[in-house]
């Protein structure tokens, strides 16, 4: 019965992220930044169930779920959108600042404490303002549309854990260097933004020693 009930439980998660999907879709539609709905579809509900296996399997403790799959519901489209468009509209950025102070507060009560909630707060401005450095003394490599995405995953990143803050800057850039080479045929140009969403989600599901109490 109770692998019935696991089983049913990744369902549920794969089934939320394909519904949810088409919505933040038809927002980046409005935006003028459209992305391909199967394929946000698909990629959302694969990163649920990832997060609902890591869950099951003991590795993200419940008072913590909300907030890896809050992020796999916005890094999904927004990478899409970066990678297309170059662009990470406010649409999604923005409101994901609430939302996430909601998910990290509930997650404070509910089990984790005030430590993640508070290093949260102090990892949006260093990330948020460490990004916001690099945009203004060197624009062509780092858009505004990063800057703002990097404050809400500093908190994310500092609410697990001050190494996790750390290690997801440096793969962000390194999936970033990764990403140029593989776009160096084409002579586009490197978006940043899924370089940062994958290293915050992975971070957030696999948390580096030394993270905060209940996740490292």
């Amino acid at each position: 019965m109770d692998h019935v009930y696991r089983v049913l439980l990744l369902l549920l998660f794969t089934a939320a992220g394909a519904a949810l999907a088409p919505a933040t879709a038809a927002l980046l539609r409005r935006a003028g930044a459209p992305i391909a709905v199967p394929s946000a579809a698909g990629l959302t509900a694969l990163g649920l169930g990832v997060v609902c296996w890591r869950w099951q399997s003991g590795g993200c403790p419940g008072w913590w779920l909300p907030v890896p799959c809050l992020l796999t519901v916005l890094a999904v489209p927004l990478a899409l959108a970066d990678l297309r468009h170059l662009r990470l509209p406010d649409v999604l950025t923005l409101p994901a600042y609430p939302a996430f102070a909601l998910v990290l507060a509930v997650a404070a009560v509910a089990g984790g404490g005030p430590g993640p909630a508070v290093r949260a707060l102090a990892g949006a401005a260093v990330f948020g303002g460490a990004h916001a450095l690099v945009h203004l003394r060197a624009p062509g490599s780092l858009g505004a549309g990063d800057v703002k995405l990097s404050g809400v995953l500093g908190a994310v990143l500092a609410a697990v854990g001050w190494p996790a803050l750390v290690l997801g800057a440096v793969a962000a850039a390194l999936l970033s260097v990764a990403l140029a080479m593989c776009r160096r045929a084409s002579a586009g140009a490197v978006p940043h933004g899924p370089g940062l969403l994958a290293a915050a989600w992975l971070c957030a599901l696999l948390p580096p020693a030394g993270s905060g109490a209940g996740l490292g």
